[in-house]
């Protein structure tokens, strides 16, 4: 492991299983998490020498873009840029309902 600061750690190996004691996850959790989402493995949180919790990364949907989803599957009827709408004729057909 190298010095990330004086009071961090970080941990350059690859984690695959690992058990910390619960004293040191909470000493350095938020390190500990980086590390588990970025090189993956999981750490067995212990207690007293018993395992009491499992980190591990969280399974991710990769991301797809918006970009086209309705392509194909809308129709523009009509100009949608020069239009006229007569917004009081639409409010009394709204009321009437």
């Amino acid at each position: 492991m190298s010095k990330w600061s004086d009071d961090q750690i970080k941990y350059t190996d690859v984690i695959k299983n690992r058990l910390v004691s619960a004293t040191e996850f909470k000493a350095k959790c938020l390190a500990l998490l980086d590390e588990v989402g970025e090189q993956g493995g999981t750490i067995t949180v212990t207690k007293r020498g018993r395992p009491v919790a499992t980190v591990a990364p969280a399974k991710q949907k990769p991301w797809k873009s918006t970009k086209g989803i309705l392509a194909g599957k809308v129709k523009i009827v009509g100009d949608i840029v020069n239009f006229h709408m007569d917004w009081d004729a639409f409010r009394d057909g709204e009321n009437a309902k």
